[in-house]
């Protein structure tokens, strides 16, 4: 028993110097959705087989967990997603929660293949759209978010699809609030009754 006892601390010890040298966090624990705050409509969110399954009404689950104590300003951000046909979410960086409403505070990465909105998956929303649609329904991708001062970069399967500096934005609107660089958590979309989304291996890389 001993022996059984010092090779799961050996192992256990392994995994945290690994962990921590990758500088990978996850965020999702593969299991339920403890460390997330949902608005509006809890039941939009579900874990199913190790994935979270957004489907239902207008919710946002905001991180509220302990890692970075739900605070970051530069980050890498890398999700496992797969939309089904017609469906629309996001990912929200710099947010906070709040009860009702899209978020006011933060940018969104945008969710969407076959949607009918323009704006396609990695759009920084309304703020550097992307036309293209790199990635088809019912397949698994990585989104990749990547923030280092306000210059933002968003990478669908590694490929790099949107880049962005807030200080360079001639055509930035005056009213844009608090949609800006700052900091803040995450938070994942759930658009409406008819977009289904799946998320998991949901990760981040600190890096201030």
């Amino acid at each position: 028993m001993k022996r059984l006892i010092s090779l799961l601390t050996l192992v256990l010890f392994s995994t945290v110097l690994f962990a921590q040298k990758d500088g990978w966090v996850p965020l999702f624990n593969g299991k339920n959705l403890d460390g997330w705050k949902i608005s509006e409509n809890p039941s939009s969110f579900s874990v199913e087989n190790g994935v979270i399954k957004v489907d239902g009404p207008r919710a946002h689950a905001f991180y509220v967990g302990e890692v970075n104590n739900a605070d970051f300003k530069d980050f890498e951000f890398i999700a496992e997603v797969k939309t089904m046909p017609k469906a629309n979410s996001g990912i929200f960086f710099h947010t906070k929660y709040q009860e009702t409403g899209w978020p006011n505070k933060g940018y969104e990465v945008q969710v969407n293949q076959s949607h009918g909105d323009w704006r396609k998956t990695g759009s920084l929303y309304s703020f550097n759209d992307v036309k293209e649609v790199y990635v088809k329904d019912g397949e698994w991708y990585t989104e990749h978010i990547i923030v280092k001062g306000d210059h933002v970069t968003v990478k669908i399967n590694g490929k790099t699809v949107m880049e962005y500096k807030e200080s360079e934005d001639k055509n930035r609107p005056a009213n844009a609030g608090e949609k800006k660089i700052d900091r803040g958590t995450f938070a994942l979309q759930a658009h409406d009754p008819e977009s289904v989304i799946y998320y998991r291996n949901i990760k981040v890389k600190v890096l201030d």
